[in-house]
């Protein structure tokens, strides 16, 4: 998501190897010069237009009120996709409108494969059968999916008979399954658009708060406030863009308060589960659910994403997952899966809702139809609005916006030059390169293929700023968490690119706070405490990001409806067996019979059973349970948590298996040995 400052020059922008600051950045806005182009918006839309605006030569500048991606880019089903339920759609309804889009959306999944192959790739999607008639009827759909994708079909689909579906995706219900016929789409596992490298012809700026006037002889002024610095400055430019998403009205209302709406807000919710409820590479599409939607369950970073909902919603910078829709999610999945998978809320790690910008083309005389593609408008000042479409089509949407700005604005500038052109990191990208990181710098094989899939070629500055571990291996590259791939150097990083906030880094710069919300949340302090150092914090500002990001995860990412999960008093239901049982557990840790445990009281069982355990992971398992957040976990939260689990409202507390285990290995010291007693007791 960072976009790089270069005086505009005729012909292609130049590349640069180093980006500027963001203090350097800041500069070129404040300068007073003019620019060519000016977007408001750091999403895929907008950075996209950015980027076009600038290849094609155009002295251009982009404004972002949050951080890049922050917004619905960063909470879409990480798929790159030209819509399978689109294309029924348009053969049943006779619609060429969609076919057009679905055509569209496949040319530039092909592109995006093509343009970052070190972010991108074909993914199998599994589409059950249940009924025989649906195999011929789906068959024929999928078909015509490969037939319009034409030469950019990525694999060809093919059917499945019942036990190779079984075989390749052994958690399906077999009960009434017939077969099952699998499709190629494209897996898109981040958010962020790195485009440092590319070159472009102005400035951005991330944590912009802006207001939109209208100035004389067709110059746009813009008033920007430095959310970070609380700086004021006047940006001026021949063109505004307005790529903003859900927020796609506000801005209009600003140029004209009488403009009508065009962007009909839908949330969608997604939830993350373990690794183990799919294969590690395949997908599965639920084609009609219970509700006539469509539901995707897919692998993603080694866990299992599925969503998505469809619901109308109020426009807002924070939207939360409700409970309602999580479990209208799992109940689908269940649908799914065979008898002997208990799908439980407590495998939920993470949730987020999204806003789709869904719109209504103001030139259109049905005004009540709501679109799932792009509409550029242009306003009576000569405002350039940008709405609709997907992740998929950022690059075509861009393209067409900036065709409508250069002929509106008579802007100097020629063709469309982003098809074919690659992404940051793709360049000098093989599939083998992972194995240099290994070998040059000492990373982990798993580390260092995060690192070459996620940064492409630029995976080498990061390795290069990597901690040495003080290990004999690995040499180099400490983790953040124990259980997945990001290390602290990637912090480092993320600071050059313009993450000023500890939200930026678990939610875009990484995605921990989408993989697992208990785990970004034990990782905030060391993040604090790296972005500290490299941005100079004083101790408020520490404690002002932890709290903030802590807030994000509660609402945002689904750790508010979690621990709701756990925090419902409303009733324990345990057998009087398991009470007595789980208290006989607590007992052996409590044994000052306080009611309650420490971490010293966890300590000293540990070390009567010869296991050693750093005191900073005790803290954070206890920290899970301890709902009073008063450093001490009571008799009460631990049967509260043994009954959710029983429930299966919470799974893989690792005080539970912690105490259970410490529980065994103590029975197994006190047993007398028969070889030792003559066989009696």
């Amino acid at each position: 998501g960072a976009l790089v400052q270069v005086q505009a020059a005729e012909g292609a922008p130049v590349r640069q190897e180093h980006l500027p600051t963001r203090e350097q950045q800041l500069a070129a806005l404040q300068s007073g010069g003019e620019f060519d182009v000016l977007v408001i918006g750091g999403g895929a839309t907008g950075c996209g237009c950015a980027l076009d605006a600038a290849t094609r030569g155009l002295k251009t500048a982009l404004l972002e009120r949050d951080d890049f991606s922050s917004g619905t880019s960063s909470r879409s089903t990480k798929l790159i996709h030209g819509g399978v339920r689109y294309l029924q759609k348009a053969i049943m309804k006779l619609d060429f409108e969609q076919y057009r889009m679905v055509k569209e959306a496949l040319e530039e999944r092909a592109h995006l494969l093509q343009s970052a192959p070190h972010l991108s790739a074909p993914l199998p999607i599994m589409l059950p059968i249940y009924k025989w008639w649906q195999l011929p009827y789906y068959w024929i759909g999928i078909k015509l999916y490969d037939l319009v994708a034409g030469s950019q079909c990525l694999k060809s689909s093919y059917v499945l008979t019942k036990d190779r579906a079984l075989e390749l995706f052994p958690m399906l219900r077999r009960d009434k399954l017939v077969g099952a016929i699998v499709y190629y789409d494209g897996a898109w596992p981040l958010c962020l658009l790195r485009l440092g490298s590319v070159g472009l012809g102005g400035a951005l700026q991330g944590h912009a708060h802006r207001s939109v006037g209208f100035g004389v002889c067709g110059v746009w002024g813009v008033r920007c406030r430095d959310v970070l610095m609380g700086k004021e400055f006047d940006v001026r430019a021949k063109c505004v863009i307005n790529a903003t998403g859900p927020f796609t009205d506000s801005i209009r209302k600003m140029d004209d308060q009488e403009v009508p709406n065009i962007c009909q807000p839908s949330a969608g919710v997604h939830i993350v589960m373990p690794g183990y409820y799919s294969p590690d590479n395949m997908g599965l599409l639920d084609p009609a659910t219970s509700d006539g939607r469509v539901i995707f369950f897919l692998p993603w970073e080694k866990m299992t994403i599925a969503g998505t909902t469809d619901s109308p919603t109020d426009v807002t910078s924070h939207p939360i997952p409700t409970e309602e829709d999580i479990n209208f999610i799992l109940s689908e999945v269940r649908n799914y899966l065979g008898p002997d998978v208990e799908v439980r809320r407590g495998d939920v790690l993470a949730a987020w809702s999204g806003i789709r910008p869904l719109v209504t083309n103001p030139d259109s005389k049905d005004t009540q139809s709501l679109s799932r593609n792009h509409v550029v408008t242009i306003s009576d000042s000569g405002l350039v609005t940008i709405a609709g479409g997907k992740w998929t089509t950022y690059r075509a949407m861009a393209r067409d916006t900036i065709d409508a700005a250069v002929r509106e604005h008579s802007l100097p500038a020629g063709s469309c030059q982003t098809m074919g052109l690659q992404l940051e990191g793709a360049l000098d990208w093989s599939p083998t390169l992972y194995i240099r990181l290994v070998q040059d710098y000492g990373l982990e094989s798993e580390v260092a293929q995060h690192l070459a899939s996620t940064y492409g070629d630029k995976a080498f500055e990061v390795a290069k700023i990597a901690q040495v571990t003080g290990k004999r291996w690995p040499i180099v590259g400490k983790r953040l968490v124990s259980e997945f791939p990001y290390i602290e150097a990637e912090v480092v990083y993320a600071v050059k690119e313009y993450a000023r906030t500890a939200v930026d880094i678990i939610s875009r710069r990484t995605r921990l706070a989408f993989l697992n919300v208990q785990a970004a949340d034990e990782a905030l302090p060391r993040i604090v405490d790296i972005m500290a150092k490299e941005l100079n914090w004083c101790e408020q500002k520490k404690k002002e990001q932890l709290e903030t990001a802590k807030t994000f995860l509660y609402y945002e990412m689904g750790y508010k409806v979690k621990t709701d999960q756990l925090t419902d008093r409303s009733e324990i239901s345990l057998a009087p067996a398991d009470i007595e049982r789980y208290k006989k557990r607590f007992r052996m840790f409590d044994k000052d019979k306080k009611g309650f445990i420490t971490i010293l009281d966890v300590q000293r069982v540990l070390q009567s059973i010869s296991v050693q355990m750093d005191e900073n992971t005790l803290h954070e398992i206890l920290n899970e349970v301890d709902l009073n957040k008063n450093g001490q976990v009571e008799l009460d939260e631990f049967l509260q948590l043994m009954s959710a689990i029983q429930k299966g409202h919470v799974s893989g507390s690792r005080l539970a298996v912690l105490m259970k285990s410490a529980e065994e290995n103590l029975r197994r010291r006190q047993a007398i040995p028969v070889d030792r007693s003559g066989g009696g007791l």
